[in-house]
């Protein structure tokens, strides 16, 4: 497994997949052409489909157009093989003849493969990719989870965090004082601040729920407004771990440096999905997204209370398990319905699940890791038009941008 680094990637939003990674491509092809006539880029598949909604033209035109002249193609109905988020880009001559071409998929999470056997892929540090050989292993030394990234990574690994979660707890903040309109033709207000200002009117169990609630609406919302946000893992479930850790910093009084283990935890159960699945919406549907997302605050929040290695796989296991076969269909291609909903209801339901785990002694039939098999395997299994195309589910009846 790669680093933890790659699931919390710091960025804008409103979306990892299309548009923190085409941008990242962009990057890099603009490099090899410092100077260049114009380019070309073609977008295929979901990338295609609802790219509009989520910024991809904007993200690759803020890279070359200052560079030369930029032409983007279209093509929803066209997928290319080993993923849905295909691109292309070419380099143009001024007689507009390709000198150059480049294709590359936006696998989710912000990162890129060439495809299989990708050669620019990050090297593996993590011996491990399967939760119940880790869990053997932190049962066999009496470490845990995150005494396994410690080992793994290297030592920046800490500051890294630490700035994530700085970032994560600045979206929280911003998005609770924001207020108005969020972009796109569907008109949709802000609603994180309203829900904190009713949440404190509540007493202490109904508040609680309804805190937890709104500060992942705050993250969510910045999101889809293009702020600053932490992927964990992926920009469309962004709301889910910082509203967890947030809300469980405020009222439990967790140092940061807490925080900091329970996030290197759910690094781990977040990578294990990537390596071994997908966090791509375009590919496994939302169960990749805001069900991994679930899981990993699952983690977090277990680990923060004390829960043992099991019950930590189990906690995870529930937050994953229960969002199995959860399509993506974003209306009008945006990352707002049903997209900022989940992440609040994601979000209490890792709560549940830490609670649920720690009435147990850890032991259950279905394991993390197998769960993680049936996500990928559903993923094949549910239509192209229920995996960030737009063009099913929810999404029916409305043309993305």
């Amino acid at each position: 497994m790669e680093t933890t680094k790659e699931i919390y990637k710091i960025g804008f939003g409103p979306s990892s997949s299309h548009t923190m990674g085409p941008h990242k491509a962009a990057e890099i092809f603009a490099k090899r052409h410092g100077e260049c006539h114009s380019f070309r880029v073609t977008l295929y598949g979901s990338l295609a489909a609802t790219g509009k909604g989520h910024l991809t033209d904007k993200a690759i035109n803020d890279v070359l157009s200052s560079m030369g002249g930029v032409e983007i193609v279209w093509e929803p109905k066209i997928f290319l093989p080993y993923h849905p988020n295909g691109m292309k880009f070419e380099a143009l001559d001024g007689e507009d003849r390709v000198y150059d071409s480049w294709t590359v998929f936006s696998v989710g999470g912000g990162s890129l493969s060439e495809g299989e056997g990708d050669v620019h892929r990050l090297p593996d540090i993590y011996e491990m990719k399967h939760l119940t050989d880790i869990k053997d292993w932190c049962e066999r030394t009496g470490k845990s989870y995150w005494e396994y990234v410690d080992e793994c990574e290297d030592s920046d690994i800490w500051d890294y965090l630490h700035e994530a979660w700085n970032v994560m707890k600045e979206s929280v903040r911003r998005g609770l004082d924001a207020e108005g309109v969020l972009p796109g033709p569907l008109n949709l207000r802000r609603k994180a601040s309203m829900y904190y200002i009713k949440a404190m009117g509540f007493n202490q169990s109904l508040r609680s729920r309804g805190l937890v609630f709104s500060y992942a609406l705050a993250v969510s919302e910045e999101n889809a407004s293009g702020g600053k946000i932490v992927t964990a893992p992926t920009c469309g479930s962004s709301g889910v771990m910082p509203a967890v850790l947030y809300h469980l910093q405020e009222t439990r009084d967790f140092s940061d440096a807490r925080i900091l283990r329970a996030m290197a935890t759910a690094g781990v159960i977040g990578n294990i999905a990537k390596a071994n699945a997908s966090i791509s919406g375009a590919e496994v549907g939302c169960q990749g997204e805001v069900g991994v997302a679930c899981a990993m605050a699952s983690a977090a929040a277990c680990q923060l209370f004390g829960g043992s290695a099991a019950q930590i796989e189990y906690a995870a296991e529930m937050g994953l398990e229960h969002h199995l076969g959860m399509t993506c269909d974003p209306v009008c291609g945006l990352v707002q319905i049903p997209c900022i909903e989940r992440n609040a209801y994601a979000a209490a339901r890792a709560l549940d699940a830490n609670i649920y785990s720690s009435f147990t002694d850890g032991k259950h039939r279905v394991s993390y890791d197998r769960v993680v098999e049936v996500m990928k395997q559903t993923g094949k299994d549910i239509p192209s038009l229920y995996k960030e195309t737009s063009e099913g589910g929810l999404a029916k009846g409305f043309k993305p941008m």
